[in-house]
């Protein structure tokens, strides 16, 4: 009989990996059952070294937002035309083009035609379905109204991926722009500069200082001292990584962030609008508010609006309100804030969320829009003073030359 191995959660809720041999995957599932546990993953046992070059293949693809906006819609609409969810995933797995998609989709299919959940079928691959995917589809399942979460987690997601793309709008221009002066600088000051460093050496004469400037930037970037400072890059950037690893790292630089000129402000929008659509969307299909609190702090991608969102959860816990806890933290505006209370009072909060969510998401494209009409004159401005600075420093020894020729 072949041998299977399972990670599986005990009674206890801790998680542990289990060996077992069993006559099929089936009775395998069934003999765990049995024993007490929750099967969360359960796989065949391989003997040896084996190397599986489509699963490689599948861990160098990421999901997109995008994809599985275009999952969940058509998923939806063929579970609202009552087609069998263990149908819908093999059609919708055939025609999927994200492999590491398709084959999760794949996976779900076997496990939930073998009695497991849809919803613990999906967190077994939490690269392709997050924590709030999975929660939400949970929500569906127990409430019998998997199509309707179907389609707010397809808008929900409709709405983040549009939000990313705004910001990706805003960052893109300054970032081309920012590497082609960087190359264009790098590329004369190593090429163009030694040409003219020998005319100025066979002549003789004294070099202004911002020529003798960039004639030594030249000697650095052509000899091994630009591997020190390529090197040098390279290591604030891994020990920035480190850093921002660390609890107090990443409170400290995500504390800065906040108060950037001009992206500080955006950060904030962004945070704001992403918590009240997630948050909204996770109270209207049903998901407790303690639990949805923790799915919003985990998916907040700021620890300064995380640690803000778990206050709230304590306060909550406590008997207090989300908008009393997150006043106290002053993270979010007050015209949040005040929204949040209001849908507290009357009871419409998923209501009021949407529309905190709607206003602040206007406002990230506003404010993407004046970030964008800053930055592009900027970037010209530094693009053209590099290069002039470049040709500033290549026509001033020309001046002693032409006064040493009259």
């Amino acid at each position: 009989m072949p041998n299977y191995v399972a990670r599986v959660r005990d009674g206890q809720g801790k998680s542990r990996t289990e060996k077992l041999t069993a006559e099929s995957l089936a009775q395998a599932r069934n003999n765990l059952r049995d024993l007490g546990f929750v099967v969360q993953d359960l796989k065949e046992s391989q003997g040896g070294f084996s190397f599986d070059l489509q699963k490689f293949k599948n861990s160098m693809v990421s999901v997109s937002v995008k994809d599985k906006a275009v999952f969940s819609r058509q998923f939806a609409v063929l579970t609202n035309a009552g087609v069998a969810i263990v149908r819908s995933l093999g059609v919708l797995a055939e025609q999927c083009s994200n492999p590491k998609l398709k084959a999760a989709l794949t996976d779900i299919g076997n496990d939930v035609q073998t009695g497991t959940n849809l919803s613990d079928s999906m967190r077994k691959h939490p690269q392709c379905f997050d924590n709030l995917y999975v929660s939400m589809v949970q929500a569906g399942e127990i409430g019998g109204v998997l199509d309707e979460v179907l389609n707010r987690l397809a808008k929900l997601l409709e709405d983040v991926a549009r939000l990313q793309n705004q910001i990706k709008a805003a960052l893109s221009y300054p970032v081309v722009v920012g590497v082609l002066a960087t190359s264009i600088f790098v590329g004369m000051t190593v090429f163009l500069i030694p040409i003219f460093a020998k005319i100025f050496k066979d002549i003789g004469i004294e070099l202004p200082a911002l020529t003798q400037f960039l004639m030594n930037c030249s000697e650095v970037l052509r000899s091994f001292w630009s591997l020190v400072i390529i090197a040098g890059f390279i290591g604030l950037k891994i020990a920035y990584n480190q850093y921002y690893k660390t609890p107090v790292g990443k409170l400290t630089m995500d504390r800065v962030a906040l108060k950037v000129p001009l992206f500080g402000d955006l950060i904030q929008k962004t945070a704001v609008a992403r918590f009240s659509r997630t948050f909204g969307a996770l109270t209207r299909s049903g998901v407790p508010i303690l639990t949805c609190l923790e799915i919003v702090r985990d998916t907040s991608g700021n620890q300064i609006v995380a640690n803000a969102l778990d206050a709230a959860r304590i306060e909550i816990q406590q008997g207090g309100m989300i908008s009393v806890a997150l006043q106290k933290e002053a993270v979010f505006p007050a015209m949040a804030i005040q929204m949040i209370s209001i849908g507290e009072e009357t009871g419409e909060l998923d209501g009021m969320l949407m529309k905190v969510a709607d206003f602040y998401e206007d406002e990230v494209e506003q404010a993407v829009k004046s970030l964008t009409s800053v930055l592009e004159p900027l970037m010209i401005v530094v693009l053209g003073g590099m290069v002039g600075t470049i040709l500033l420093a290549m026509y001033l020894p020309m001046f002693k030359v032409f006064e040493k020729m009259g």
